[in-house]
C-alpha cells in the first residue's frame, strides 16, 4: 500500500542493499563517535533504559503536582483561586523550559549529556522539597522559610524537567533507523510506550504516592519519588553504550535566524522562474540530508538566491543560505497553526486543578473507603493504560484495513479524535456540577469518574499523536526543539488557564458576588466556567479541522 504524504519519512529510502547494512543509514553514531552498528546499539534494547528514567521523571513530576493544590490549601494556606492559579504558573514553567533545553541539546551538549545534567538538577530540587516538607527549622516564622524553601524545590525541579522533557523522546526516537523500514514501523510503537509508562508513573503517583503524602506525611511523599529519581538518573548513565547519538548541527535557532535576515537583505531581489537556480549545497557528507524545494512562503526563498557579490564560497550566511536551510524554517511554519489548535486542549487538561476542587466539595465516601479527590486522575491513568495497547494492538490494525495507512490513523486525525473528546468531557463536567448544585445531599465522588475517563482518552489520541507529529515533521536538525515547541503549547496553555482564571475570578466577583470559582463552590457557578470551556474546545476543533484540511507535508532528500 502506498503511504500518504503525512506518513512518508523526511528521508527517502536507501536502496535494499543499503539498508540491510551492519550500520545504521540515518548518521546516528555509537558513544565512541563510530557508525553506530544495528545489532549492538539503539532499538528496545536502549529503549529500556530510556524509558526507565522518564517513568521516575513522571513518577516525581507527577507526585508533586497531583496533589500540589492540596498542599498549597492546607499546608501553605491559599484560597482556591491563588492555589490554582500557583499550580497552573509552575506547571506552564514545566514545560517553558524545554525550550533551553532543547536549544542546549540540539547546540551544545547534545541529548545524553544534557538529560543527565537536567536529571541531576531535577533530584537536586525534589531533595529541597522533601527537605522543606520534613524538617522542623521550616516550620517556624509564619512559614516563610518553608514558603522560599518549598517554591525554590518546586521551581527548581521545573528546570530540570526542561532538559527532560525534549531530550527524552527524542533519544528514544532516534534509537529507531528512520531510514530502515522495520524500525521506522517500530518507532510509531516507541512513543505509544513512551507515554503508556508516563502513565504508569501518573498511576503510582495518584494512588501510593498521594496516600502517603495524605496519611504519612508530606516529607515522606516527597522522599519516595526522590529516591526514584537518584535511581533513574543512575539507570539512564548505564545504558550510555547501547545508545545511539545524533551529531549536532549548530544552533537551530541561529539558522532560523540567518534566513529572516538574508530574506530581508534581499527582498528587492526578483525570484528566479526556476527553483533550481536558487542556492543548494552541491554535494552532502554522510549522514547529512537535503530538502526538496515548496513553492509555499515564497518570499523566504530570497535567502536563497543567488547573485555576483554572494556566489563566492565565503558569502555570509546571514546573506545567502541554502534552500535546505529556508525548507527548515518552512517546515516550522507549517506545524505552527497545529501547534495552536492545542492550546486549548491543553487548557482543557489543566482543568485537573478545578475537577480537584470541585471533588473536594464532593462526597468522597466510596464504601468504606474515603476517595482522595485526586485520586480520581487514576480513572484517567488507568484509561491511558488501557487504551495505549488495545490503540496499538487492535485498533491501529482496524483502522489500517479501513484506511490504507500504515498507522491506521494519520496524526492530524488521531489529534482530531482527541481534540473532540476533550469537548465532551468539559460538557459532561458542567452537568455534573449543576447536578451537585441543585443535589439536596452532597453528591459522591464517584460522579467525577467519566470526566476522567473521557479525557484519558483524549490524551491517548492527541497527545501521542502530538509527539509523534511533530518528530516526523520537524528538520532533522531540530527535533529536540520541535519537542520543545509541542511541549510549549502545554506551557502557553497553563499560563493562558492561571490567566482566565484570575480573569474569571475578578469579572464574576463584581459588585460583591460570590463569582464563578468561590472559596465555597457551593455558592458559586463551577458548572459555567466548564461550560465555557466546552464552547472553546468545540470552536477549536473547528478551526483545527480547518487547518488540518490545508496542511502540507514536508519532503526530504536524502544525500
Amino acid at each position: 500500500m502506498e503511504a500518504t504524504d503525512e506518513e512518508r519519512p523526511l528521508i527517502h529510502h536507501l536502496h535494499p542493499r543499503e539498508q540491510c547494512s551492519e550500520y545504521t543509514s540515518d548518521g546516528t553514531t555509537d558513544i565512541d563517535q563510530n557508525p553506530a552498528r544495528k545489532q549492538s546499539t539503539g532499538n528496545w534494547t536502549a529503549c529500556i533504559f530510556i524509558l526507565g528514567s522518564e517513568f521516575t521523571e513522571c513518577l516525581c513530576i507527577l507526585g508533586v503536582s497531583i496533589n500540589l493544590v492540596k498542599y498549597l490549601t492546607s499546608v501553605m494556606q491559599e484560597s482556591n483561586v491563588n492555589a490554582a492559579r500557583s499550580a497552573s504558573t509552575w506547571f506552564g514553567t514545566c514545560f517553558f523550559t524545554p525550550l533551553f533545553g532543547a536549544f542546549m541539546a540540539d547546540t551544545y551538549w547534545g541529548r545524553y549529556w544534557t538529560a543527565v545534567i537536567s536529571l541531576s538538577v531535577y533530584a537536586a530540587g525534589m531533595l529541597t522539597l522533601t527537605v522543606s516538607a520534613s524538617l522542623p527549622l521550616f516550620h517556624y516564622n509564619n512559614g516563610d522559610v518553608r514558603r522560599v524553601a518549598f517554591y525554590t524545590g518546586l521551581y527548581l525541579v521545573a528546570l530540570g524537567s526542561g532538559g527532560i522533557k525534549p531530550c527524552i523522546s527524542t533519544l528514544g526516537a532516534d534509537q529507531f533507523d528512520s531510514v530502515d523500514p522495520v524500525e521506522r514501523v517500530t518507532k510509531a510503537s516507541f512513543f505509544n510506550w513512551y507515554y503508556f509508562l508516563i502513565n504508569m508513573g501518573s498511576l503510582l503517583s495518584a494512588t501510593v504516592i498521594v496516600w502517603v503524602e495524605e496519611n504519612v506525611g508530606w516529607g515522606v511523599g516527597f522522599a519516595i519519588p526522590t529516591l526514584c529519581m537518584v535511581l533513574g538518573l543512575a539507570m539512564f548513565v548505564a545504558g550510555r553504550r547501547v545508545y545511539r547519538y545524533k551529531k549536532l548541527g549548530g544552533s537551530p535557532l541561529t539558522r532560523v535566524c540567518q534566513v529572516l535576515v538574508a530574506a530581508l537583505r534581499n527582498h528587492s531581489l526578483n525570484l528566479p522562474d526556476d527553483s533550481s537556480a536558487l542556492h543548494q549545497l552541491p554535494s552532502l557528507s554522510d549522514g547529512d540530508y537535503r530538502i526538496q524545494h515548496t513553492s509555499q512562503f515564497r518570499f523566504l526563498d530570497k535567502a536563497a538566491i543567488l547573485t555576483d557579490k554572494n556566489a563566492g564560497a565565503q558569502a555570509s550566511p546571514w546573506r545567502l543560505c541554502t534552500v535546505s536551510q529556508v525548507e527548515e524554517l518552512k517546515m516550522l511554519l507549517r506545524i505552527s497553526p497545529v501547534w495552536a489548535s492545542l492550546l486549548v486542549f491543553y487548557m482543557v487538561l489543566a482543568q485537573t486543578t478545578t475537577l480537584i476542587e470541585q471533588g473536594m466539595a464532593m462526597d468522597g465516601r466510596v464504601g468504606q473507603f474515603t476517595v482522595p479527590p485526586a485520586s480520581l486522575s487514576t480513572f484517567d491513568v488507568v484509561t491511558v493504560l488501557v487504551w495505549v495497547p488495545v490503540y496499538d494492538a487492535l485498533l491501529v490494525p482496524l483502522a489500517r484495513r479501513v484506511t490504507g495507512k500504515d498507522r491506521g490513523l494519520s496524526h492530524l486525525q488521531r489529534i482530531g479524535v482527541g481534540l473532540a473528546l476533550s469537548a465532551i468531557a468539559m460538557a459532561y463536567s458542567a452537568l455534573v456540577e449543576t447536578r451537585r448544585l441543585s443535589a439536596a445531599a452532597p453528591l459522591s465522588i464517584m460522579w467525577q469518574a467519566p470526566s476522567y475517563t473521557v479525557l484519558g482518552a483524549a490524551k491517548v489520541f492527541t497527545s501521542v499523536g502530538m509527539l509523534e507529529f511533530f518528530y516526523e515533521q520537524s528538520p532533522e536538525s531540530m527535533k529536540s526543539l520541535s519537542s520543545a515547541l509541542a511541549l510549549l503549547a502545554t506551557a502557553v496553555a497553563s499560563y493562558l488557564n492561571s490567566g482566565m482564571l484570575s480573569v474569571v475570578a475578578a469579572i464574576t466577583a463584581r459588585g460583591g458576588a460570590a463569582g464563578w470559582i468561590p472559596d465555597n463552590l457551593d455558592e458559586g457557578h463551577l458548572d459555567y466556567f466548564f461550560w465555557m470551556m466546552a464552547a472553546l474546545s468545540v470552536l477549536n476543533l473547528l478551526l483545527f479541522l480547518h487547518c488540518s484540511i490545508r496542511f502540507r507535508d514536508n519532503n526530504t532528500l536524502s544525500s
